[in-house]
Order: structure tokens, then C-alpha cells, then sequence
């Protein structure tokens, strides 16, 4: 409850349309995508995800294939704490976009389906390919959602 707490307080709901690539060559992420590919499953909807290439989309998956319960939070995004931490190489990332999958502190997932600006500083795990039909998927409320290797 406290880890929930945490990462409900620490999130941010301005809105904005910029993209922002952080380049973090110093600890092996070069914020971009390499092409691993996850499936994220929302009720019955499939999406793809490209994951970045660093320590903490290694983590991540290690630990697939996961079915998590993700809580709501400010209406743009889907969090779950980890009962455990995973590597990190947070920056701030001034923007978020929809199906952005990142890292909050070091054991929080979070899943964006909305877009905007942030002074918040997250690690880039990876991204929805095609988020048509996200925003429907996620919705209000909690989800149960299934991550796994493509």
C-alpha cells in the first residue's frame, strides 16, 4: 500500500504533444527501441510493444510472462508497484507520449495512455507500437493486463 502510495503521489498530469529522447549512452540506454518485442494484453485486445534496449527492459523481462492488476492514476496512466526492485538509469523525460511502458522510481510500472508534459524522472522500458484502441482498453478504472515475450 505504501509503494502505491508512493508512486500515486509522485506522477504528474500536464498535458503536452513534444517528444523527447533522452540519451543515456554513459549507462547502456540509448532511449530507443531495439526491437524485442512484448505482447501486452488489455481484456481481449493484443497490443505489441517495442522494448528499449537496457538493464531494466532485461529485468522486465525476466520476469514475463506477468498478469498484474494495474491501478488508475490522473486519468492517463496504469501503475503497478513491484514487490521488488529492478535496475534504473531515470531521467527526466519531459514528455510523455501514449504507450509509453517506463519505470517510476525502482519498482514502479507504469503504462501511459494519455500524453503530456512532466517534470518527473522515469526510466524508458519500452513502447506501444500502434496504441489504436488504448485509450478505449484502459479506460477508467483498474485493469488486469497480461505482459509477455512476442
Amino acid at each position: 500500500m505504501l509503494l502505491g502510495s508512493l508512486c500515486l503521489g509522485m506522477s504528474s498530469c500536464d498535458k503536452g504533444e513534444e517528444t523527447v529522447v533522452v540519451v543515456d549512452s554513459e549507462n547502456g540506454n540509448t532511449g530507443n527501441p531495439i526491437g524485442s518485442k512484448m505482447k501486452i494484453t488489455v481484456g481481449t485486445t493484443v497490443f505489441t510493444a517495442t522494448l528499449n534496449n537496457n538493464a531494466s527492459a532485461t529485468a522486465l523481462k525476466a520476469m514475463l510472462p506477468l498478469s498484474i492488476k494495474m491501478e488508475d492514476l490522473n486519468s492517463n496512466e496504469k501503475f503497478f508497484p513491484f514487490p521488488r526492485t529492478l535496475p534504473t538509469s531515470a531521467s527526466a523525460v519531459g514528455n510523455i507520449q501514449v504507450g509509453d511502458l517506463m519505470l517510476y522510481g525502482n519498482n514502479c510500472l507504469v503504462l501511459f495512455y494519455k500524453g503530456f508534459n512532466t517534470s518527473y524522472s522515469y526510466t524508458r522500458l519500452g513502447k506501444i507500437d500502434n496504441v489504436t484502441g488504448l485509450i478505449a482498453e484502459l479506460g477508467s478504472g483498474d485493469v488486469n493486463v497480461k505482459f509477455e515475450l512476442q
